[in-house]
């Protein structure tokens, strides 16, 4: 779909079975992306949002198609809460018997402060369930992440799709936001990004990287994460702020300029 025809009142197809779901405000630096996974009867939120959007969220999740008694897995993969502050809220409304709270245990000591301690058996160890969750035709590999930027943090790739729902990585900073990242020709090879040689009104790639830099611990971690999202292979990127990154050209030269970035975290203290 072109992206001048995207309506973000509205879910949007990121990928077969896929949906965005978050809430779309303008006025808004930081975007936070909600993402569901369908899989026949059977679905997964990935990263559900804060409280306030979670109105918002559930709306489009119903405009899919999917009842909340079809949720069976929430999944985060860490724990800020502007993509945790809504467990309670799916709590109370999704009723399936099966629904379980997917993460790491390092996340889960953060992530139980969401969840009344009477259903607290709710909240599942990734690593008891050998990290992956699999559906009805397709399967969900956690991939741990650490420092990018909680210790607990890690990534979720679809099989199917070949989707890799990032977290925090290859998030950005839009002040100008679009749901999908869509670079010119000549930005893969422009060394100019806050003095586009095009004179585009606005470039990306400097609110791309400065959130790294503000976000990300240090050099280390985030160098470690580029090399693991790199032996995965996606095809499609799904950050939890900023765009989607789907082209080939995007997706690699996103890749190269996070696995030589400097001055990350504390690396850039002065």
């Amino acid at each position: 779909m072109p992206l001048g025809n995207l309506n973000y009142d509205h879910p949007i197809r990121v990928a077969e079975g896929i949906y965005w779901v978050g809430v779309h405000e303008p006025e808004e630096k930081l975007h936070c992306n909600a993402y569901l996974v369908v899989d026949g009867e059977q679905a997964v939120v990935i990263d559900s949002g804060s409280r306030p959007s979670f109105a918002g969220v559930m709306m489009k999740i119903l405009e899919v198609g999917v009842h909340p008694d079809q949720i069976t897995g929430l999944i985060y993969q860490h724990y800020d809460p502007d993509l945790c502050g809504s467990i309670p809220n799916f709590l109370d409304l999704c009723g399936h018997p099966g629904l379980r709270i997917y993460s790491f245990a390092s996340n889960n000591i953060f992530l139980q402060h969401y969840v009344e301690r009477s259903r607290h058996s709710l909240l599942v160890d990734l690593e008891s369930v050998g990290e992956r969750l699999t559906l009805q035709t397709r399967s969900l590999q956690t991939v741990p992440t650490p420092y990018t930027h909680a210790a607990g943090s890690f990534v979720t790739f679809d099989d199917l799709t070949r989707t890799l729902f990032t977290g925090d990585l290859f998030g950005s900073f839009s002040s100008q936001w679009n749901l999908f990242l869509d670079l010119n020709e000549e930005c893969f090879t422009c060394t100019e990004y806050r003095n586009c040689p095009r004179h585009a009104g606005y470039c990306p790639i400097p609110e791309f990287l400065e959130f790294h830099r503000r976000v990300m611990p240090c050099n280390k971690a985030l160098h470690r994460a580029v090399d693991i999202v790199k032996g995965l292979a996606a095809e499609i990127l799904a950050p939890q702020h900023g765009s989607v990154i789907r082209r080939t050209k995007d997706l690699a030269f996103c890749l190269a300029q996070l696995g030589k970035l400097q001055d990350v975290g504390v690396d850039g203290l002065k």
